[in-house]
């Protein structure tokens, strides 16, 4: 982890203020926008921005490799409109571990994730 993001995370979890904290996406997010000729998407090695022409614009950062991007939660909330939110739901990206976040959907439910053990 780059000495940048480990700032970034020292800094939202010490004030308690997610506007900073990273969600990854599937870059294949921004192809609908590729296709429209309303919007435009633009980009240098590592960084982008998706424009409406005339409304929004949310600034994303470039994953290595060009497969994820990225964008603060802050530009999340504020800058992209509801009606575009479930499009970028629905190429969220990251590792994680389903059965935590099942469980952190689903508090007291029950999931059988093996025998507890020291780590």
């Amino acid at each position: 982890m780059s000495d940048y993001l480990k700032l970034l995370y020292h800094r939202a979890l010490s004030a308690g203020d997610p506007a900073l904290l990273q969600v990854s996406f599937d870059a294949a997010v921004l192809d609908r926008y590729r296709e429209r000729p309303e919007f435009s998407v633009i980009r240098t090695n590592t960084a982008g921005r998706v424009r409406k022409q005339g409304g929004w614009s949310v600034d994303f950062g470039i994953a290595e490799g060009d497969a994820i991007v990225h964008v603060s939660w802050q530009y999340v909330e504020h800058s992209l409109p509801e009606d575009e939110r479930d499009h970028w739901a629905s190429h969220a990206a990251g590792v994680v571990s389903e059965n935590y976040v099942r469980m952190q959907m689903a508090p007291g439910s029950c999931f059988d994730d093996g025998d507890v053990r020291t780590w």
